[in-house]
This record gives C-alpha cells, sequence and structure tokens, in this order.
C-alpha cells in the first residue's frame, strides 16, 4: 500500500482550520440567536464564549497532536487513550452524522447561494415528488458540488491545498474588508448605542421571565448557532499523515487558525449591531424595520450590508458566501476521509477505504464520504443536522479533552512536544462548560439530541458487527 506524502505547511494547517470553521453560519445565525436572546450584549457573549471554549479545546488538542501526529487524529487519541470501541463510536457517528452531515448542510447553503445568481436553482423548484418526498435543484446542486470537490480531491493532495489557499485566504480578506466598511459607516449611526442597552429577554418577548436559570437555558440553545458555526476546526488533527513536521505544525496551526476565526466572528457580530436595530419587527417592510432578529430569510450579513452597498449587497454576500461554503467544504471533504482510511487501516470500516490512489490520496475513503453526504443532501434532512453535529461534536470534545488527563496520568514519560495551555485548570474548564451546554440542550431541545445520542449509541452495536465480520 503507497503512504500519504507530506506536501502540507504551516500555511496549509492554518489555511484548513480557518476555511473550515467559517461556512455560512457567521452570516445567518445570529438573527435566530437575537430572537432567542433579546439582548445583543448576550449574543455578542455568546459569540465570544463559542471563542474562547473552541480556543482552549484546540489548545488542549494541541498535546494529543503533538504526542500522536498520525492521521486520523481524533479517532487515534480516542484508541490510545480508551481502546477500539470508544474510538469506533466516534469514528461511526463522524461518518454518519458530523463530517457528512455538515458537508450536507453546506452544500445546500452553497447552492441556495448560487440560486441568486441563477433562479433555476430554488428550493421551491422541485425536480421529483412523491408523496411527501421530493428533490430540488438546490439539493441536486449540492450534490454535484459535493461530488465535484469529491473528485478533485482523489486527483491529488496539491489539488485540494490550492483550492484552500485560494478560497480560505480570499473568504478572510473579504470578511474582514466587510468590518472595516461596517465600522466606517456604522460609527457615524446611532443603533450600536441602542442596541447594547437592550436588556435580555427571552424569545424577544418583555413578559418572560427573566430569571438567571431563563438566561442560562436560553444561552444554552443560542450557542448551538455560534458553536456550529465555530466547529470543524479539529479536521486539521485528520490529515496530520500529510502535515510537514506535524508536531509543531498542528498544534500551532490549531491555535492561530482558530483565533483568526474567533476575532473575525466577534467583529462581524459588532459590525451587524452598528449597522442595524437588533430587535424590529417580523411584518417590518424595509431591511431597517425588520432588524437582526427579524433579517429576511435570517440573512443577517445581506440585511447589515444593505446600509453600505443598497441593493446590489445582496448579490456580494451571495458571493461572498458562496465562496466561503464551496471553501469550507472543500476542507471537510479534503480531511475527513483520511480519518475513515485511518479507521479502515484499523479493520474498524469499510477495507476498501484504506485504499491509496496512483495520486497518493485515500480515494475510495473520498468516495464512500462523498456519497453518504450526498444522501443526506437528498434526504432533505440537513435542516435538523445543526442539533444533531453541535450535540454529537460536544460529547466527543469533552470525552477526547479528559484523555489528556487519563493520557497524563497513564503515560507520564510519554513525549509530548507540546503542552496543553494552563493544564489542568483550562481543560478542566472546557469540560465543565461543555457538559453544562449538552445537559441544556437535551433538557430545553431534547428531541433533537436525543436523536444525536441515539445515533451514537448505535455504533456500539454496529462496533461488534464489525468485529465480528473481521473474525469470521
Amino acid at each position: 500500500m503507497s503512504e500519504l506524502k507530506r506536501s502540507l505547511n504551516l500555511f496549509d494547517t492554518v489555511m484548513l482550520v480557518s476555511g473550515s470553521m467559517i461556512g455560512s453560519g457567521i452570516f445567518i445565525v445570529s438573527a435566530d440567536m437575537m430572537r432567542v436572546l433579546g439582548s445583543p450584549f448576550w449574543v455578542l457573549f455568546c459569540w465570544v464564549l463559542s471563542g474562547v471554549i473552541t480556543l482552549i479545546a484546540a489548545l488542549s488538542y494541541g498535546e494529543l497532536a503533538g504526542m500522536m501526529p498520525e492521521a486520523g487524529g481524533q479517532f487515534i487519541y480516542l484508541k490510545r487513550a480508551y481502546g477500539k470501541l470508544t474510538s469506533f463510536v466516534y469514528g461511526w457517528t463522524v461518518f454518519t452524522v458530523i463530517q457528512t452531515g455538515v458537508i450536507a448542510a453546506v452544500a445546500v447553503a452553497f447552492a441556495r447561494y448560487v440560486g441568486v445568481f441563477l433562479p433555476f436553482f430554488d428550493e421551491n423548484h422541485k425536480i421529483l415528488c412523491i408523496n411527501q418526498f421530493s428533490i430540488s435543484t438546490t439539493q441536486v446542486l449540492g450534490v454535484a458540488s459535493v461530488f465535484f470537490l469529491t473528485w478533485l480531491n482523489t486527483q491529488g493532495i496539491n489539488n485540494g491545498k490550492i483550492i484552500q489557499r485560494i478560497f480560505t485566504s480570499t473568504k478572510i480578506v473579504a470578511l474582514f474588508g466587510l468590518i472595516v466598511l461596517g465600522f466606517s459607516i456604522g460609527y457615524s449611526e446611532d443603533y450600536w448605542q441602542q442596541n447594547i442597552n437592550l436588556p435580555f429577554k427571552n424569545g424577544g418577548s418583555a413578559n418572560s421571565a427573566l430569571g438567571v436559570g431563563t438566561l442560562l437555558s436560553a444561552m444554552g440553545v443560542a450557542l448551538i448557532g455560534s458553536l456550529f458555526s465555530s466547529d470543524a476546526w479539529n479536521n486539521v488533527t485528520f490529515i496530520a499523515g500529510e502535515v510537514k513536521e506535524p508536531q509543531k505544525n498542528i498544534p500551532l496551526g490549531l491555535l492561530i487558525g482558530v483565533l483568526i476565526v474567533t476575532v473575525l466572528y466577534i467583529l462581524a457580530n459588532v459590525a451587524y449591531f452598528m449597522l442595524l436595530p437588533a430587535m424590529g419587527s417580523p411584518a417590518g417592510q424595509t431591511v431597517i424595520e425588520r432588524g437582526i432578529a427579524y433579517a429576511q430569510n435570517d440573512r443577517v450579513g445581506t440585511a447589515a450590508m444593505y446600509g453600505v452597498f443598497g441593493d446590489i449587497s445582496a448579490y456580494l454576500m451571495a458571493l461572498l458566501i458562496v465562496i466561503s461554503t464551496f471553501g469550507c467544504n472543500n476542507g471537510l471533504i479534503l480531511s475527513g476521509a483520511r480519518l475513515f482510511q485511518s479507521m479502515a487501516n484499523e479493520d474498524l470500516f469499510f477495507k476498501s477505504a484504506a485504499h491509496v490512489n496512483k495520486h497518493l490520496v485515500p480515494s475510495k475513503a473520498l468516495w464512500l464520504q462523498g456519497i453518504w453526504a450526498s444522501v443526506l443532501c437528498l434526504s432533505g434532512s440537513y435542516g435538523s443536522l445543526l442539533d444533531y453535529c453541535t450535540f454529537a461534536s460536544l460529547i466527543f470534545y469533552i470525552v477526547t479533552i479528559s484523555a489528556l488527563f487519563y493520557l497524563r496520568k497513564r503515560e507520564p514519560k510519554a513525549p509530548r512536544p507540546y503542552k496543553a495551555f494552563a493544564y489542568p485548570y483550562f481543560p478542566a474548564l472546557y469540560i465543565l462548560i461543555a457538559s453544562a451546554i449538552c445537559i441544556d440542550l437535551l433538557i430545553f431541545k431534547p428531541q433533537n439530541t436525543f436523536i444525536g445520542l441515539f445515533i451514537m449509541l448505535l455504533g456500539v452495536p454496529v462496533y461488534y458487527w464489525f468485529s465480528r465480520s473481521k473474525n469470521a
């Protein structure tokens, strides 16, 4: 079997981390967060909190990445700490929900915004209807984008690397430019002062109870959006087998990439609150009357830029999101297949996924991932995937960071080129905060989170089925 080629440098790891994180969420989810919390202060607090806990997690993962610079990343960490069952359940969940689910959701977001330029691609334009099941032109375009990027990445790591460099650099520069414009124009408006003084009102209703319990539960629900938008930073660990000097470049890439995205996300939201009233009316006829909370189709980024560019803002923001989602999915597709390849090498996935083609990439793992992501695109289930993915990701982040404590005790003399920052305090703080968010989601969003939990637990019997098949 051919070996993977180490061809990614520090710049590539930063581009992979930040490019996988920035999709369409930053331009959309603040509207729902505003409706849930009713207060710009608490919306910004959620974005800051998401950034802080993501940064703590990334710094903690840096130690594990330095210890185990192998393809498969988080799967390898869990296997070394807790054994094959735990690592398989993680890999199973990544394949069924986390990685492929996010790829599907991002692909459909990409297709929706292409529809701004090509109206043929519209969710109401159905090309197949069978009872309650239907397929729209948007879904078809989403699938086509997944297949194209999958094919491109089967042709060699350099293709994925070039796409990632170009698209991630473009969207970071563009997002920064929009923030600067937003601050420049918003400085002369008085929306910021009006907005920041709005108190917490759950659901935007002044009649809601304003106790600490209500605030904490609302924050737990609102955090789904900001955490989902900040997720996928760990994807760089999957591709450790193709990174030069992974003991150094992966921890540094995690730190720099997460820091860049966190700062951009917080500043983007400040710009939104400088350009638009936070609370508007769902019956409002203009962008200003609808405000951030009721921006049309939750397109906060487009609404905020309306005051800068007028009617053309819809096209400019659509172009930015098309670039952003395309680059995001390239990073997700490129990295995810390496995890499934690593599972196959451990006899915990379809054996064909271990195959490395003549271009030195796991082509069959790429196609298996692409096919399942396409099924999720066509199923129409991507609307619920945000809850499934965020909850499942948090659970495994908690389990993985707990491995830091376990491995420090079990393997105190193991080489650790990089050690987790402020250990044990920061990793413990992450586990505490993430656990609280998971409990909050189980209580206040039980339907989707329990489905996510069920999918995870389903991995246990599947693991024993794989083990029995291997030994048969």
